[in-house]
């Protein structure tokens, strides 16, 4: 085997050292197009998009990487993030004209020779006191568009920097941080526009998407996902127009829970060119405590559609209408064709793999329910979804008891809940593989007991109304790989994993299916048996999702390392149960040993 630490570029260059690189690489970068996006996910030179490719797919076409040759993949390269800014590392790298562009923890950014690893530049975002992440100092990566790299600061700005230089290009505030506001999520390009959602839910802030033009930051519209907030275009001169309410006042809504409501859109969107939308997920309505707030509460929990070029809502899907468990909808909406088992009909859907514990397939057209179904063992807030109606078919007992009819009138009764509020799925990104027709989820299996409280909104403060322990339902493992099918309704077959898992997967054409582990092991599984066929410690817990791209005929794979996330923050009795887990902070790439 090749000794590859032997090539792996110094540590600690200079800023002068990094400069001259940059001045030293040789012609301008050909700029990223809204075709190089559209078509990211058939094309293998390059990954420009968040999802390798719009849909969400997480789907190469390279196969020089497969089942039989996987065993010869080794370390190319691998850098550290450095200082003591460890945490959790989320980000999905991107590449183009042999860059590797990565963000990290504290809202960092970094740029690398996809060949070498050679540190061309860095950006370290200077966070101000105060800030009020919910779930650890995470970014989950940039986007690119024409020579600009674009990404979200945990301070709630949009930043974008010269792909080159690393000089910062433009700037915009997103909202205030002291009421709760932050950025995690990476954002896409649609049309030339960036858009990006807001975190916070957590602190009552209002959902919404925005978009802008990427290459300057000024607004063309934002999208509340909270009804009863008005929506806004804004002309070329950057004044606002109204567009619109989202649905309609107080319709589900009590009072003026409305304007506290969360329904943040912490984790991304997904585009699909052949519909014109973009789909977004919503994240938990506001305060937990739902006895506050009667009603289904949308657009909270869902899955919405947006037309990019009005910035108003096409159709909408309510996963967990009247969430009492902090489910959310977030989880990302993958397009993909699901063909009708009674019609035999090709149907344009998409897929999603909920945090309360159920599979969803939609027409992503107009939102009908096609199929839903259980991906986790364990589901006690619900006996199913009525394929019929659309809706949860709820267990009444099983919802957090009302604080105003306890004894003391503080602590209603205690439930137990399966999934977790961390979710049957969490952030970690699923794959879809066309050639398997399955769909590959990082499932966790967990239960809590919950219990609800008074709470009042106060701008700034956590805005929960809810008390939890997470507790493990199973001794051999929380984690599972999940080969999901969505015609049929069924698991395929698992992988299982001691500790929960909480990061995303590659899938390929070579017949794999990449993912790490928070012990610290990226793993290739055979896509249609889940046969175990090479791993790599990386010597810290993997919390983010494998890429792939092929560069001077070599296929690679590369996948940001470092343990942390909601996990150790919010996992009660599972925290403890993983608390040997050691952090770090890297970018490591691997390649076919040359015999």
């Amino acid at each position: 085997m090749k000794d590859w630490s032997k090539t792996r570029p110094a540590r600690g260059l200079t800023l002068s050292v990094i400069a001259a690189s940059v001045l030293a690489w040789g012609s301008a970068t050909a700029g990223v197009t809204d075709a190089d996006i559209v078509n990211d996910a058939t094309t293998t030179g390059d990954v420009v998009s968040f999802g390798l490719g719009t849909q969400g797919q997480r789907y190469s076409t390279l196969d020089k990487i497969n089942t039989s040759t996987v065993g010869n993949l080794v370390p190319a390269w691998t850098m550290s993030f450095g200082g003591e800014k460890q945490r959790g590392q989320e980000s999905q790298p991107l590449v183009h004209d042999g860059r590797l562009f990565v963000t990290a923890s504290y809202s960092r950014l970094f740029a690398f020779d996809a060949m070498t690893g050679k540190k061309l530049w860095k950006y370290e975002h200077r966070l101000p006191d105060g800030i009020m992440p919910c779930c650890d100092v995470i970014n989950r990566g940039a986007a690119l568009y024409d020579n600009l790299v674009i990404f979200g600061t945990l301070d709630a700005q949009l930043l974008a920097f010269d792909v080159e230089t690393g000089k910062r290009v433009w700037r915009e505030k997103v909202d205030d941080y002291h009421a709760g506001y932050s950025m995690s999520a990476a954002p896409i390009i649609v049309n030339g526009m960036v858009i990006s959602g807001v975190s916070g839910g957590e602190f009552g802030v209002i959902g919404r998407l925005e978009a802008r033009d990427a290459k300057t930051g000024k607004l063309k519209w934002i999208r509340p996902t909270v009804e009863g907030h008005m929506g806004y275009k804004f002309d070329d001169q950057g004044n606002k127009v109204e567009n619109g309410i989202s649905g309609t006042t107080n319709a589900t809504w009590p009072g003026d829970l409305w304007q506290t409501g969360g329904a943040a859109t912490w984790n991304g969107a997904t585009y699909d060119p052949e519909t014109n939308l973009i789909f977004v997920g919503t994240g938990n309505p506001a305060p937990w405590n739902s006895w506050n707030r009667p009603g289904d509460n949308l657009f909270s929990s869902s899955t919405v559609a947006i037309n990019p070029d009005t910035g108003k809502i096409v159709w909408h899907y309510q996963n967990t209408p009247h969430d009492g468990w902090d489910f959310d909808g977030v989880n990302e909406f993958v397009s993909f064709d699901y063909k009708d088992p009674k019609s035999g009909k090709v149907i344009k859907a998409g897929g999603k793999a909920d945090r309360n514990g159920f599979f969803f397939v939609n027409d992503r057209t107009n939102g009908k329910l096609l199929n839903a179904f259980p991906f986790v063992k364990q589901i006690t807030w619900a006996e199913k979804i009525d394929l019929a109606t659309g809706r949860p078919v709820y267990v009444d007992a099983n919802r957090p008891g009302n604080p105003a009819k306890a004894g003391d009138g503080k602590k209603g009764e205690v439930v137990f809940s399966a999934p977790s509020f961390l979710g049957g799925k969490n952030q970690m990104q699923m794959a879809y593989n066309p050639g398997t027709g399955l769909f590959y989820v990082p499932a966790n299996e967990w239960g809590m007991d919950i219990w609800n409280e008074p709470i009042a909104y106060k701008k700034g403060a956590a805005y929960l109304g809810a008390g939890f322990t997470i507790k493990a339902t199973h001794e051999d493992y929380i984690g599972a790989l999940r080969a999901i099918d969505p015609v049929k309704g069924e698991i395929v077959w698992e992988n299982k994993n001691y500790a929960p898992l909480w990061g995303g997967v590659l899938t390929t054409a070579g017949g794999l299916t990449f993912y790490g582990t928070p012990e610290g092991y990226l793993k290739a599984l055979d896509a249609k048996t889940g046969k175990e066929l090479w791993s790599f410690q990386v010597g810290t817990g993997i919390v983010a999702p494998p890429i792939t791209w092929e560069q001077d005929g070599e296929q690679f794979i590369a996948v940001a390392a470092g343990w942390g996330g909601a996990v150790p923050l919010w996992g009660g009795d599972v925290a403890k149960r993983v608390n040997y887990l050691e952090q770090g902070g890297s970018i490591w790439v691997f390649k076919l040993h040359k015999s």
